[in-house]
């Protein structure tokens, strides 16, 4: 089994906000994603956030986010970020306005 080297994932695309999958594990996506300014203001109705900064500094502008309230990512200058959400969870919370699935 080999490794995942997410600096080299991340060297793949220079997108802000456009989410890339790098694996899976038990029904949730492990993802990387290029973040810099302020995302929408969003909320998941069935799901937690998590977001481990890998490079840069990330700001939540609130400090708990659980299932069902609104929040919303700033990134100041560019930040690297590993989240863990289940397999299809919209990035925005609504499918309508999501960035598409992208596997690398």
């Amino acid at each position: 089994m080999n490794g995942v080297n997410l600096a080299q994932k991340l060297a793949t695309f220079s997108e802000h906000y456009r989410p890339r999958t790098i694996g899976q594990f038990n029904g949730h996506d492990l993802m990387v994603v290029k973040v810099k300014g302020p995302f929408t203001w969003h909320r998941h109705e069935e799901t937690d956030d998590f977001f481990l900064v890998l490079k840069g500094r990330l700001r939540i502008e609130l400090y708990v986010v659980p299932k069902g309230a609104e929040h919303r990512p700033v990134a100041d200058e560019e930040a690297h970020i590993l989240l863990i959400e289940p397999t299809g969870t919209p990035n925005t919370g609504d499918a309508a306005t999501a960035a598409p699935r992208v596997v690398i």
